[in-house]
């Protein structure tokens, strides 16, 4: 049955590998996804069923498309013998060549830094973070879920528009780039931990790091549909 998500979900694959070649000219806009159910044959009715915003919907299919062959390529890698820092960073450079059409993925960034998208285009660089993180075996259970999703988010956002206009053989200022941003991600972390091991400071931070080891993952809370929460028994505020 086409109408099951199953086959909602093929058609709107479908409707994005026609679409594709349309969108360098037209963006991710209502012209690319007619021309795309033009293309592929998928009647229109079907169509509005699995893109009910339209493009908008190739646009996020799109971007989740470029996350799941990132997967696929760090699953099949073996990481063994990396730094944690180059483990991340080459799952960076996965997820760019993961981008087909460096043009899409410029009108993409047009798209979703419209008003009425950005906040999808920030769900979509969260989750690319949070597929990486998870990939990697992260296993946080605190705010460090959070701080590291957030940092790799804002890194990998700024690659993003690196990327977009190096011209570089293979890339390799992209990568400089990346090397860069990264760096200086750990050299907070460093520093991060040399706070907590001072013991000057380290009685200051008992009160901070135990209230941040209270904050929980979302995908560990018993409602999804809170940011974060904090583990029963912490004490009321009076």
């Amino acid at each position: 049955m086409t109408d099951t998500p199953q086959g909602l979900d093929a058609i709107k694959q479908e409707l994005l590998d026609a679409a594709l070649i349309h969108v360098p000219f037209d963006g991710w806009s209502e012209a690319a996804f007619r021309a795309a159910i033009a293309d592929s044959g998928v009647d229109a009715a079907m169509a509005r069923a699995a893109c009910p915003r339209g493009a908008v919907d190739l646009a996020v299919a799109y971007h989740l498309r470029g996350d799941d062959e990132m997967v696929r390529r760090l699953t099949e890698t073996d990481l063994s013998a990396m730094r944690f820092r180059d483990r991340v960073a080459l799952a960076v450079r996965y997820r760019l060549d993961a981008a087909e059409d460096k043009e899409a993925v410029r009108r993409g960034a047009t798209l979703f830094a419209l008003p009425p998208y950005a906040a999808e285009g920030s769900r979509l660089v969260w989750g690319t973070a949070d597929r990486i993180w998870t990939a990697l075996g992260d296993s946080s259970d605190d705010v460090n879920w959070y701080t590291k999703r957030a940092s790799l988010a804002a890194v990998y956002g700024s690659t993003v528009l690196y990327w977009l206009g190096d011209e570089s053989p293979d890339h390799a200022e992209t990568t400089a780039f990346l090397d860069r941003r990264i760096g200086d991600v750990m050299q907070v972390e460093k520093v991060k931990a040399q706070v907590n091991k001072a013991w000057v400071l380290k009685p200051l931070m008992l009160g901070p790091n135990w209230l941040a080891r209270q904050i929980r993952p979302p995908h560990r809370q018993p409602d999804r549909r809170l940011p974060g929460s904090v583990r029963p028994g912490l004490p009321e505020r009076t």
